[in-house]
């Protein structure tokens, strides 16, 4: 690993600009925007994927390796990620820094604690959280009904037993009350500094996140319980981005954390505009499959932001295509052109949804050492059908030299392919009108139906004059509708819409489908079980 100091000089950062943590990790300071807010913008690339299954599609793998591919054929290159959460870190996923020759480094600190931006979202949600109780204790000046709160406290682990809780048990220990916990990058606090453009908006967006309701049906919000300056001192070392590095010396701007299936799955509004300055192409990703975080990227932070997207490479694999035709885990390494073809059906939704948002269209084939030529033949020949671009990616084995066909059709697709990019909804369409928009062009659907709860919660917010928000749809990333076993590319099925929350702060409504869950558990034997510390300090088992 190069020191982070010397990745910064080559990207165009001074030192004064950087807060160093150790020889191999930094913050960038405000500063630095203040310095390259007036540069042109780089190209603004997203990396997404199709509905994720168990053999990995390698989503992360593939912008790190692109990026360093891209970089490696003389075009100025930053990716801007999430940072992973500990809870699937420790949970079914593991690791969320690549592998092979396309990690970003350390890739242990960056796994775990990091630099504590997670921890310190959890500290500011739950300093809300206790002062919602402390004035409920004192007195409830601003009479909050307690069985209409909504602020739940945070904690970065997956953790089932706490979905569900009762506060204030015991004598003195204020109001008791049910509640529960969610998992941080399902907070909304971590939506907001996802999303804020500074300290400033950072501030304003917290100050309008509702708490609970008070006696006449009105929010309640942090700011009117004089939250917010305590929750920005918590978060001011948080807001600002991370640099590390790719192994080959990229620079990637590391950021925020929030989960695609249940808020919207970008890294940070400040990174990736500062990623944007530094360099000719930005590649980032946004989570889980395009129908979720790249519905999300483009509708949400997009929109919110004003950035405009130049181009999309869909990551898919051989194997993840047969399991979507319907093979098992166990047999996807064999070969099954019948039920790849089948598969395909998921690819080619994908595609033609990421199209819907006017931007050109990369295919990315991530290689794995089983697959079956004549089965990668089929796949270039259904995207040549189709009339997009792909390549096959060996970035895992071979770095930035088995990612350069990848780049090269990159940016001759930059170059031919000029995008027209729009977002799918009018946000002034009313929320069900949206979340029907979304339902059927994107996911397939026939038709949405509510519950009675949701049903109220949507036309409280339009009554409250919230209905010009986007929507941020939490569903199963497994599946196009919201049944995780109904795999490829389904039709005519109903998405049930279960609860509606609102995010004021963060600037949307989620709209909960299924048995979606804010609050994630974990398998039957978690990664935990299969880590160890080594005498040595060195860690095995986490990646």
């Amino acid at each position: 690993m190069k020191r982070i100091i010397e990745v910064a000089k080559e990207a165009g950062i001074e030192e004064e600009h950087l807060e160093t943590y150790g020889k191999y990790k930094a913050k960038l300071n405000p500063s630095l925007w203040e310095q390259l807010k007036d540069r042109p913008n780089g190209k603004l690339v997203l990396v997404t994927a199709m509905n994720p299954t168990p053999a990995g599609e390698g989503k992360t793998l593939t912008t790190i390796g692109l990026s360093q591919a891209l970089n490696a054929l003389g075009h100025k290159t930053v990716a801007a990620l999430r940072e992973p959460s500990l809870g699937p870190c420790f949970g079914m996923k593991g690791g969320a820094t690549g592998g092979g020759k396309a990690q970003i480094v350390p890739a242990e600190d960056i796994n775990l604690h990091f630099t504590g931006d997670i921890h310190a979202i959890s500290a500011a949600h739950n300093l809300l959280a206790a002062m919602i109780d402390n004035h409920l204790f004192h007195g409830n000046a601003l009479r909050l009904k307690p069985e209409r709160i909504v602020w739940k406290r945070a904690v970065d682990m997956n953790d089932r037993s706490l979905r569900s809780i009762v506060t204030g048990l015991g004598t003195g220990n204020g109001a008791v009350r049910e509640s529960g916990f969610l998992i941080t990058s399902a907070s909304e606090v971590m939506a907001v500094l996802c999303l804020s453009e500074n300290m400033n908006d950072l501030k304003v967006r917290l100050g309008r996140m509702v708490i609970g309701y008070n006696e006449a049906g009105e929010t309640v919000t942090a700011g009117q319980l004089h939250a917010v300056e305590g929750m920005a001192v918590l978060l001011r070392e948080a807001l600002k981005p991370n640099l590390v590095q790719t192994l080959e010396g990229t620079p990637v701007i590391v950021h925020g954390g929030p989960f695609a299936n249940i808020a919207h799955g970008c890294s940070s509004l400040i990174g990736t505009k500062l990623a944007l300055k530094l360099g000719e192409v930005v590649v980032t990703e946004a989570g889980f499959g395009a129908e979720l975080g790249a519905e999300k990227f483009f509708d949400i932070k997009c929109r919110q932001s004003g950035l405009q997207p130049d181009a999309a490479v869909l990551v898919i694999t051989a194997k993840a295509l047969k399991y979507n035709g319907g093979v098992s885990k166990n047999e996807l390494d064999a070969e099954n052109l019948e039920q790849l073809q089948l598969g395909l059906a998921n690819m080619n939704r994908h595609v033609r949804n990421l199209q819907k948002f006017g931007v050109p269209v990369l295919v990315a084939i991530n290689h794995f050492v089983t697959d079956h030529e004549a089965e990668l033949e089929l796949i270039l020949a259904e995207c040549r059908r189709l009339g997009v671009p792909a390549e096959l990616s060996q970035v895992w084995a071979q770095g930035s030299r088995g990612g350069e066909r990848l780049a090269q059709s990159l940016l001759n697709l930059l170059q031919e392919d000029k995008a027209r990019f729009a977002p799918l909804y009018d946000a002034a369409l009313d929320l069900p009108t949206k979340i029907g928009m979304i339902a059927k062009e994107i996911y397939g659907a026939a038709e949405v139906v509510y519950t009675a709860e949701a049903k109220r919660a949507l036309s409280g917010m339009e009554q409250l004059g919230f209905g010009q928000l986007p929507v941020c749809i939490a569903k199963t990333p497994y599946s196009f509708s919201d049944q995780p076993s109904l795999l490829g590319a389904p039709e005519d099925f109903t998405i049930h819409v279960s609860r509606a929350s609102l995010s004021a702060g963060a600037g949307f409504v989620v709209v909960e489908t299924g048995n979606t869950m804010t609050m994630p558990g974990l398998p039957k034997s978690p990664a935990a079980e299969h880590m160890s510390l080594e005498a040595d300090g060195s860690i095995q088992g986490l990646m």
